[in-house]
């Protein structure tokens, strides 16, 4: 079974820092990582101009790029529903633990981090199971600096592996 935990909070607060931090760390302890970003925006991963990008705007609706090294999947969504969190998990294969960046209203296990503007909102947000903060937080549930991110994935082992 594959384990998740979601790192989740305000825009620009190091979300993206802080998952970049705990996946060197686990994938150093031989952990296989897999990750997911939620994206707000409309995205696209692929470049003007590219053979794929071609494919796709001729008209497919899946196009995989293959090489020796790696592969991608790009998969329009025609009747623009969003994958769930599930349905996304569900895509790896082989892997010991997920990372998630965002999709802060599912059920997994999550980590907020709060700014030092105090808004803590791990009140309306489920799952929280610590906090990273170098604001004083008086808290039931485990805080940890920005700084102490070997701690961090110490506590990501115990917890959720």
């Amino acid at each position: 079974m594959t384990r998740v935990i979601g790192i989740v909070g305000w825009k620009d607060v190091g979300k993206t820092y802080l998952v970049t931090e705990i996946i060197k760390l686990l994938v150093a302890k031989n952990y296989r990582v897999g990750s997911i970003k939620h994206a707000h925006d409309d995205f696209d991963i692929d470049k003007p101009g590219t053979d794929s990008f071609k494919h796709r705007e001729s008209g497919s609706s899946q196009v995989i790029i293959s090489s020796s090294r790696r592969w991608a999947k790009i998969n329009e969504n025609i009747d623009n529903r969003e994958k769930s969190l599930k349905e996304l998990i569900e895509e790896f294969e082989y892997i010991d633990i997920i990372i998630v960046e965002g999709f802060k209203n599912e059920i997994h296990p999550k980590i907020e981090i709060i700014a030092n503007n105090l808004e803590i909102s791990n009140s309306k947000i489920k799952n929280v199971i610590a906090i990273v903060s170098d604001v004083m937080l008086y808290s039931n549930t485990p805080v940890f600096k920005k700084n102490e991110i070997k701690s961090l994935v110490e506590f990501i082992i115990k917890k959720i592996l």
